[in-house]
């Protein structure tokens, strides 16, 4: 009968309606990816009957087919928000045990409590293990790890040696022979009086727990010229924290100039007697060399450079992806790391995975096993770091199947009603 007929196509109706609706209401979830259905006629027929005059039976639903269309690409302000440009999806785990495998378009990933990257379910970001220049390892599924970003990296180096270069005034004047220091009022050096040293400059050093010190150097000239010694006598008075350095119990570094201003002793790293730091450190040995480029020229006080070898724990500082999908990491001792690569999969039929919400899918037979792959290489597609794959929905195109769809609902149902006052009229013959 015709209203059986038209009850198939008010169904057909309806899922392609709550199709639409599904993709209308996600239009704003990135990954997305839009879902059409696909209509088969009914026939019924015997092996008697005059196939010139078959007749339908209506409409079944054969499939909901998803449409893996890329959508639009938007810039993000996040480094860990990730999209694919080309083929290929993200790996992530999750469920109660951690380990349940999935798969998504939907790259908005940021960093949970436990430091791990996680998407917007909780479910960790895979990465292949890679060595420390980011060679791949393996790219076997079984073998991947979540992404986790470290707070620190590295053991503390204490300083050993601070190299530095100056160039000190040759007009600088003897500090001693300030008429201001008499008999009852000898000279002292006292790092917060500027008028007992001539130039200062400083540095920040490192215990053996990576605390950081403040080493200030200040230099004071001893002496001119004379005909019994011809050079430029000065001294390098260095404090850490507010203790000098010391040999001996004598404080100082004697510096010669020749007069040609060329430094001239020590031409060797000068060593101090350790120190205990405040800081509750190891005890501290500190060797300070001018080297050969700590000349006594004319104009300022100029501080040429200084280095010292000692280096903190490193504190995470920037995390940044690779269009390889190579995740790195970098700390404030200038450290990066290299935490792995992202896993990117894809599918010989896609049509098949199984969705779950979320953007997300999981493997059926029809869809095969994942195969696996380094991102931008053999046909899979770059990663985008700090960017967003949006929904391939098209609002326009949406609301004009909506239109269409509503009226073929329509339609099968003026032709369940006509059905129906047939039926009737033949009814009433019979009165």
């Amino acid at each position: 009968m015709a209203f059986y007929t038209s009850l198939t196509g008010l169904t057909g109706a309806q899922t392609e309606l709550s199709t639409l609706a599904n993709n209308i209401a996600n239009v704003g979830t990135n990954g997305f990816k839009r879902s059409r259905v696909s209509f088969g006629d009914i026939i019924s027929s015997s092996p008697l009957q005059n196939p010139a005059r078959v007749i339908g039976s209506g409409t079944s639903v054969r499939v909901v087919s998803q449409q893996l269309q890329q959508g639009a690409i938007e810039a993000s302000d996040n480094a860990l928000d990730m999209a694919i440009s080309g083929q290929g999806y993200f790996s992530v785990k999750g469920g109660s045990d951690g380990a349940e495998l999935s798969f998504t378009r939907s790259g908005s990933f940021s960093v949970n409590a436990d430091r791990f990257v996680v998407d917007v379910t909780g479910r960790k970001l895979q990465l292949y293990p890679t060595t420390s220049d980011g060679s791949i390892i393996s790219t076997d599924i079984a073998s991947t790890i979540p992404a986790k970003l470290p707070l620190t990296s590295g053991v503390p180096q204490a300083t050993t040696g601070i190299q530095l270069a100056v160039n000190l005034p040759a007009t600088a004047a003897i500090i001693p022979d300030n008429p201001i220091y008499t008999a009852t009022n000898p000279y002292a050096f006292d790092p917060e009086s500027p008028s007992t040293f001539n130039s200062s400059t400083s540095t920040t050093i490192y215990d053996s727990l990576g605390n950081p010190l403040a080493a200030n150097i200040y230099y004071v000239k001893l002496a001119s010229p004379t005909t019994l010694d011809p050079t430029h006598q000065w001294t390098a008075r260095i404090l850490v924290g507010s203790t000098e350095l010391t040999v001996g119990g004598t404080p100082g570094i004697p510096l010669t100039f020749d007069t040609n201003g060329m430094l001239t002793a020590p031409v060797a790293p000068f060593v101090f007697d350790p120190i205990t730091p405040p800081t509750g450190g190891q005890p501290l040995t500190l060797a300070v060399d001018h080297g050969i480029a700590t000349t006594q020229q004319s104009g300022g006080f100029t501080r040429i450079s200084i280095e010292q070898d000692g280096f903190p724990t490193g504190q995470l500082e920037s995390v940044a992806v690779d269009r390889n999908g190579t995740l790195r990491a970098s700390f404030t001792n200038g450290e990066v790391q290299t935490l792995g690569k992202v896993a990117v999969v894809s599918f010989s039929n896609p049509q098949g995975l199984k969705q779950i919400g979320d953007a997300s899918y999981v493997t059926t037979p029809e869809s095969g096993t994942p195969i696996t792959g380094e991102a931008g290489r053999n046909g899979f597609g770059g990663i985008l770091s700090g960017s967003l794959e949006r929904s391939n929905v098209d609002l326009t195109v949406e609301l004009v199947g909506l239109i269409a769809a509503q009226r073929n609902f329509q339609a099968n149902a003026k032709a369940i009603e006509t059905d129906t006052t047939l039926l009737q009229t033949i009814i009433n013959l019979r009165n």
